[in-house]
């Protein structure tokens, strides 16, 4: 949760009773308590099939099929990487005028 919380105005919140993390109340990435367990990340769907393409860590399930999020294995990610995936998350949820004054700094 570190990462994500070092993002402008990202929230420490749940989704589907899990803690999760949203900026302006959209979902960045959710823990999941399914049985194959994993961190959801929402991403576009190019950069899902990039990262499938890599395999692991990342993964999806059928569940998951067509929507924009990718499934990581948090145990075997590394940290720069999540820390890439959850800043792409955060461009592609964080509201315009958010992302501008982010990039200015």
């Amino acid at each position: 949760m570190a990462i994500g919380a070092s993002l402008p105005e990202v929230q420490e919140s749940t989704s589907y009773n899990t803690p999760a993390l949203k900026v302006a109340g959209k979902l960045l990435a959710r823990l999941r308590a399914e049985s194959d367990g994993g961190l959801v990340v929402m991403c576009d769907l190019d950069e899902k099939a990039a990262l499938l393409a890599e395999g692991a860590p990342f993964y999806t399930t059928a569940h998951y099929d067509g929507h924009g999020s990718i499934l990581v294995d948090l145990e075997n990610v590394d940290v720069p990487q999540l820390t890439e995936l959850l800043r792409d998350a955060w461009r592609i949820k964080a509201p315009a005028k958010l992302r501008k004054q982010f990039d200015q700094t």
